[in-house]
């Protein structure tokens, strides 16, 4: 039973960022809800090196019909010149929750 609600995975460079883009998607109805997840540590390799550092990261709860608004807009507030934005189908979920999540993005 596919669904057309994704959750959309961000990393950010802090907590407080994924906090202030978070707060602005939900303002602006492009995620239905924002669950900043623990700091965590990210290692990754970047021009060449590899880094080992603090990181934030959120997911965002919303509709097929609005990634590309919402990735626009994540990409207009974040601090990286390449966040990470992966949006992850929701292959099922509990009806009134997902009517819940069109109704807040719509």
């Amino acid at each position: 039973m596919a669904t057309d609600v994704i959750l959309v995975y961000v990393t950010a460079s802090n907590q407080d960022e994924a906090r202030r883009i978070g707060r602005v998607l939900v303002e602006e109805r492009l995620a239905a809800c924002v669950n900043i997840l623990p700091g965590h540590t990210a290692i990754y390799r970047w021009d060449g090196e590899i880094e080992d550092g603090p990181e934030g990261a959120f997911l965002a709860k919303t509709t097929i019909d609005r990634f590309e608004a919402l990735r626009a807009r994540i990409r207009e507030l974040h601090s990286y010149s390449l966040p990470a934005i992966v949006a992850l189908p929701a292959a099922a979920g509990d009806a009134e929750f997902l009517d819940w999540v069109r109704a807040q993005t719509g």
